[in-house]
């Protein structure tokens, strides 16, 4: 294991969209936040790369690290599979979220970072209890600490979506996996 990274912490980004706000909050906290991109849920692959530049361009202006791990959907299907008729909300995404924070979790600890956290939460539409228990039980089994922030707290939704219009990145208007596009529901930014 590396040495423990002093005010390091990992913070998965599902979208440029909801990271935009949780980043420069985290570094007003005094942390050094190293963006975490792994999202084998984007469907298509054109989408998943619309939103990948978007995050580039966002970490390159808020001058934080961006790791991409690689874009592997057949890991999102593998863990949906059976749960394809499941409703949004339910536990299709609870298996989505366990997959994107586990690999998350797995990262910190191999690069010897002690804490993360998640921008999915900054949405109106996920709930913050559900997320905050998931990270916190996958925390425990690497032995470092997720560090439960509701982003959307103090209008951290308006603040995430006033950055992203500055910026003028790349606004998805649907959670993300071929399941949630069927929806018409606009479960993320819109």
């Amino acid at each position: 294991m590396r040495e423990q990274q002093k005010n390091k912490i990992v913070l998965h980004a599902c979208c440029a969209i909801c990271s935009a706000y949780p980043i420069t909050l985290l570094q007003e906290l005094g942390y050094e936040p190293v963006v975490y991109f792994y999202n084998p849920n984007i469907y298509p692959e054109a989408e998943y790369q619309n939103r990948l530049e978007a995050q580039k361009k966002l970490c390159k202006n808020l001058g934080c690290e961006l790791i991409v791990d690689d874009y592997k959907p057949e890991e999102f299907y593998n863990v949906a599979k059976g749960l394809e008729n499941q409703p949004e909300k339910g536990l299709r995404c609870d298996k989505c979220f366990e997959l994107r924070l586990f690999k998350t979790a797995q990262f910190a600890k191999n690069n010897g970072i002690t804490e993360f956290t998640t921008s999915i939460v900054i949405s109106p539409h996920k709930n913050f209890q559900k997320l905050a228990e998931i990270g916190q039980k996958i925390a425990e089994q690497f032995g470092i600490k997720f560090k439960a922030i509701d982003f959307k707290k103090q209008d951290g939704f308006l603040k995430t979506n006033r950055i992203s219009k500055e910026l003028g990145l790349y606004r998805q208007n649907y959670c993300g996996c071929r399941y949630s596009i069927h929806t018409k529901e606009k479960l993320c930014m819109s």
